[in-house]
């Protein structure tokens, strides 16, 4: 299969996502806070990250999925909003999703919030796709989810709590 093209403003997104228990006690170098909203109806996603002691960045995103499983989840395209721009985006219906992402190369944990409290997410993004498939699973990972459905932030945004228990209870986690 071929990979989708970028465009003159979209960009391949090439990415792997792995399912852990609990986050790793590496260090981190960064965190922040992130609250997404998946716009009903649409693929876009508006993001508002709070960083301490830096300003909030907030930005409308479009993801493109491929129709392949593998680490090329499809295209992206990101626009850079003001405050005022993102109160107009903020206003339309949509489920939203909130994490703390920390930052520890190369890879970011996502450990969320309420109703996915438990939930524990680790992924990678590389440059080809030949770099996707050399990347070795973390020792601490439960499984790679890369392929899995369920563990996309659009899908997530619109689980319950009995949801992510059922499917956490598949990979044998069961949050405190």
């Amino acid at each position: 299969m071929e990979e989708p093209a970028a465009g003159k403003y979209a960009r391949v997104e090439r990415e792997r996502r792995f399912l852990l228990a609990a986050p790793p006690t590496l260090p981190y170098t960064e965190a922040r806070r992130i609250t997404d909203r998946y716009l009903t109806g649409t693929r876009m996603r508006l993001r508002r990250v709070e960083r301490p002691g830096a300003e909030l960045e907030f930005k409308l995103t479009q993801k493109i999925p491929a129709d392949r499983p593998g680490a090329v989840q499809g295209t992206i395209t990101t626009a850079y909003l003001s405050l005022a721009e993102y109160q107009v985006f903020a206003g339309l219906p949509a489920a939203v999703l909130a994490k703390t992402r920390y930052s520890m190369p190369p890879l970011g944990v996502d450990v969320f919030e309420q109703p996915l409290r438990g939930l524990v997410l680790a992924e990678a993004e590389f440059d080809s796709e030949a770099a996707a498939r050399a990347f070795a699973v973390p020792s601490f990972a439960v499984a790679e989810v890369t392929d899995d459905p369920r563990f996309t932030g659009g899908r997530l945004a619109t689980a319950t709590r009995a949801d992510l228990l059922e499917w956490l209870a598949g990979y044998g986690i069961t949050p405190a």
